[in-house]
């Protein structure tokens, strides 16, 4: 090969192992949770208070400590895309109770002369309905972390009528950051598994 023959061998080398990385799609980033360092989360596609849920979601992740969270998409290592959304409903309870008595009481008492009778009745009845409106607030998010070749490494989906001192997008992005949490101490404790088993 003339063109190989004209290069210095240290250029050679380092022209193949570039085109090697390009065969190999080194530059997709991380093959898996476990490399991932830097995120870039995505415009979430829904309604109106899907922004306000990405923002939530960010500060939710950037508390793990586990990554990088970064506003620009070229310098992540993964990028977090998905769907979410935030919505007020009114849950209406119907209820209807009701109550009824009756009573009677007859006798009869007397001789072969005399006879005399009595009879007493009584009868009673309530009813009660209630019509009960709560509004609520239910968010959800169904997110997923995609490499730069669109491979995904990981994925959730959470939703929330809320919490006992956060509403209902806070605890979806708290439950978010939890579960990539755990699952990164999964995919940790495989790995140091499977390390310990090849000694």
């Amino acid at each position: 090969m003339k063109f190989a023959a004209a290069l210095p061998l240290s250029l050679y080398l380092v022209f193949c192992g570039h085109l090697r990385a390009q065969k190999t799609g080194a530059d997709a980033g991380p093959q898996s949770l476990m490399q991932v360092k830097r995120i870039y989360v995505a415009d979430l596609k829904g309604g109106p208070q899907a922004d306000a849920l990405r923002a939530l979601i960010i500060d939710s992740l950037d508390s793990t400590k586990l990554f990088i969270l970064t506003d620009n998409p070229d310098r992540a290592d993964a990028t977090l895309k998905g769907a979410a959304d935030d919505h007020t409903f009114t849950d209406t309870f119907n209820k209807s109770e009701t109550a009824n008595g009756h009573g009677a009481v007859t006798g009869s008492q007397g001789g072969y002369l005399a006879r005399s009778a009595a009879s007493l009745s009584e009868g009673g009845g309530q009813s009660d309905s209630y019509d009960i409106k709560e509004r609520k607030h239910e968010a959800y998010a169904a997110v997923r972390l995609c490499n730069r070749d669109g491979d995904v490494l990981w994925s959730t989906t959470q939703e929330s009528l809320g919490a006992k001192f956060r509403g209902a997008s806070a605890d979806v992005a708290a439950k978010i950051a939890r579960q990539i949490t755990l699952d990164m101490e999964r995919a940790r404790d495989a790995a140091a598994t499977r390390t310990s088993a090849k000694r």
